[in-house]
């Protein structure tokens, strides 16, 4: 049993990960981006922006799609101006499946209401609304875990979200896309950037 030792200490780490993606790796490879935003990655970090036109708002999709998951990432934002991004989720390829608005998780700045919460069309979960947890100018860590109709999300290792659709949408209970947001109003252009992006899919 001893001599198994050296490779169960190798083999533990990747029995752990349990199937752990890197969504960065590669670059843009693994994303499509829709709008007219800017998306680059340089040194493992992603950065959206509007090139300082604030109607240049985008998405970029993943290209592989995800029922269940739990997506670790750490972001950040814009400081200034009424700016925000957003991750949605169990978002349909085909704009004809979509049969509305999709889930998301919107990576707001605490202010003009633009907090760290669920939103489908209206707010599902107010979430860090008081702007507690987030630590503005600093990278943010969340954790969003999606089980069936239950979703809950952590702000830098606090619980801020968790909701359970009593009635979700067909389009929603599917498996769907990833999908980053940026998006400017009032007039200001912004940018979010994100690191350390890895999911997990959950059987």
């Amino acid at each position: 049993m001893n001599s198994l030792s050296p490779f169960l200490a190798l083999l533990l780490p990747l029995l752990a990960a349990g199937g752990e993606k890197d969504l960065l790796k590669g670059g843009m490879g693994q994303w499509e981006a829709f709008g007219r935003a800017e998306w680059k990655v340089r040194d493992g970090v992603l950065e959206g922006g509007q090139g300082g036109d604030p109607k240049r708002s985008g998405v970029l999709v993943s290209k592989e799609t995800f029922l269940d998951f739990d997506l670790r990432f750490e972001y950040l934002i814009d400081e200034h101006g009424k700016y925000n991004s957003g991750v949605y989720f169990r978002r349909a390829k085909a704009k004809e499946d979509r049969k509305g608005p999709s889930y998301q998780l919107n990576l707001g700045r605490g202010e003009a209401g633009e907090f760290v919460g669920l939103f489908l069309d209206r707010w599902l979960d107010k979430g860090d609304d008081e702007d507690r947890f987030r630590k503005p100018r600093e990278w943010n860590e969340v954790r969003l875990l999606v089980v069936g109709s239950r979703i809950r999300a952590w702000l830098n290792g606090e619980l801020i979200v968790d909701h359970l659709d009593p009635d979700p949408r067909p389009d929603l209970a599917r498996a769907g896309t990833i999908a980053l947001q940026t998006y400017g109003a009032e007039g200001h252009a912004g940018w979010v950037k994100f690191r350390k992006m890895r999911i997990r899919k959950i059987p």
